[in-house]
């Protein structure tokens, strides 16, 4: 019996050793932590019963991907939940009591792209038109781009639709849209890319989670990012699946068995293997880049968020940086490794809808920043300042906080590094480069050791599907599933 050890216990790693086992390869999965989850844990930060998501927590990506679909989690226990609204993007009004030339102060983000283009005012029609075609077609988006980069497209129509929206550079994307709401709110989601606007593929981000915000919005588990990682393990172990967590791997060679899966960073994926890379791969794995950091704050606060505009407490996530120009500003300075003087905060108030996270009438609140990659500085005062900057008063309900810099997220999880919590720097070249040109993204040496984590296709975020598809390589280089099997 083929034998495979999947190091790192995030979705990528789970799923990765889901596949194999499904295949009948003797799988054990390694975790460095002592829990499981990677980036997708829940813990009690800052108060007994309080529950804080320590990283992923809206997944519009499970909730879409074609591999954590087919597993059935549900019967393992999980349970999604949605918000009112997906997103809320606050705006300062002008000396004249608007912002641009539109009545509203915050623009939110609906399921229904009707009623998202609705309160967009006269930019609701070009909302429509740029997002309407993906959103009604968005399982032929799903299926070809979280497939591996290099493959035939299944839905080219649908697949060149989404090539000319999200090869724009963000700035020039937004210039369809007359009014500031529609410009930030794009602007915003388009952040999650980490990234300069004004580079040409920075408004792919946007581009696929707004089209999956209309689709699906973008859900949580029930209890926290954890669920869905219980779920995981528990389909693992109903395959024969064996864990082990609290144990580092230094050496790969040492694991002793036939394949090697590492959901890591291709730099620290060097370090485990020594020698044992071919020299092109390793110069491919040499020169992949890690992106702009996360500076993440856990707030404990009684009562809500005390939002200028009623309408940011109808939403899951909260973006808050402001205008479209000052979003872009802020990526501009976080990639070219200055501290922006008002970074971008992403918000998410998930006890609105999940109050099992909440105790004694606290609430956890979940921030976090982006800044330069490996940022030493503190970063606490920055966010609350944005928070504060729409929501006066909130600095009165917090009761509690956990601030965790890029250099404690690392430590908390070794793939994060210098704090990047998407898998490496989302620069055009890598891209379609992630981590090297061609159709062996995942090898390392075939047959033998494969990468199978967020710097490979398709990318960061929680949906298993690098996992998924690492595993497929595997099998199929090893012959244990056919070509078209594995398709």
């Amino acid at each position: 019996m083929t034998t495979a050890t999947v190091v790192g216990g995030g979705p990528n790693g789970l799923a990765a050793a889901i596949r194999l086992a499904q295949a009948g390869v003797a799988v054990t999965l390694v975790e460095a932590e002592h829990t499981l989850g990677g980036g997708a844990r829940t813990e009690e930060l800052t108060l007994p019963g309080v529950r804080h998501d320590l990283g992923a927590t809206a997944m519009p990506g499970a909730m879409s991907s074609p591999f954590l679909r087919s597993l059935r989690l549900e019967r393992h226990g999980l349970r999604w939940l949605r918000h009112e609204a997906v997103l809320a993007h606050p705006l300062e009004p002008s000396p004249g009591g608007a912002p641009g030339r539109s009545p509203a102060t915050t623009a939110l983000l609906w399921e229904d792209i009707s009623r998202t283009a609705q309160g967009l005012g006269r930019d609701g029609a070009a909302w429509a038109r740029a997002f309407g075609p993906l959103a009604r077609r968005y399982d032929e988006v799903v299926d070809d781009t979280f497939a591996p980069l290099v493959h035939w497209p299944r839905h080219p129509l649908t697949m060149a639709r989404v090539g000319m929206r999200a090869a724009l550079p963000t700035t020039w994307f937004t210039r369809r849209f007359a009014d500031e709401p529609a410009r930030a709110l794009f602007a915003g989601i388009a952040a999650h890319g980490f990234t300069r606007h004004d580079t040409p593929l920075s408004a792919a981000a946007g581009v696929m989670l707004t089209a999956a915000a209309h689709d699906a919005g973008w859900p949580i588990v029930e209890g926290g990012a954890a669920g869905l990682i219980a779920a995981l393990e528990c389909g693992l172990r109903s395959l024969g699946g064996r864990i082990e967590t609290g144990r580092r791997v230094v050496d790969a060679a040492a694991l002793g068995t036939d394949l090697v899966l590492l959901s890591v960073p291709p730099r620290a994926a060097l370090r485990m293997l020594g020698g044992d890379v071919p020299a092109r791969t390793r110069r491919a794995w040499s020169r992949f880049r890690p992106g702009p950091a996360a500076f993440k704050v856990d707030y404990a606060i009684e009562g809500d968020v005390p939002w200028s505009d009623p309408d940011a407490r109808r939403a899951g996530v909260l973006h808050l940086g402001g205008s479209a120009a000052q979003i872009a500003a802020a990526e501009r300075a976080a990639v070219a490794g200055r501290m922006p003087e008002r970074p971008f905060v992403l918000i998410a108030q998930q006890y609105l809808a999940d109050p099992t996270r909440s105790a004694g009438g606290i609430n956890p609140l979940w921030a976090y920043a982006h800044v330069p990659a490996g940022y030493e500085g503190d970063a606490a005062p920055a966010v609350l300042a944005q928070i504060e900057r729409f929501a006066p008063g909130f600095r009165d309900r917090i009761v509690a906080t956990h601030v965790s810099g890029p250099i404690e997220l690392e430590a908390r999880n070794g793939a994060l590094l210098g704090g990047d919590i998407g898998g490496g720097a989302n620069t055009a070249r890598q891209l379609v480069a992630r981590p090297r040109l061609g159709s062996n993204a995942y090898r390392g040496r075939r047959g033998v050791v494969y990468l199978c984590g967020a710097s490979t296709p398709p990318g960061g975020g929680v949906h298993g599907m690098a996992g998924f598809h690492a595993a497929e390589t595997a099998l199929r280089d090893i012959g244990a599933i056919s070509p078209a099997a594995a398709r």
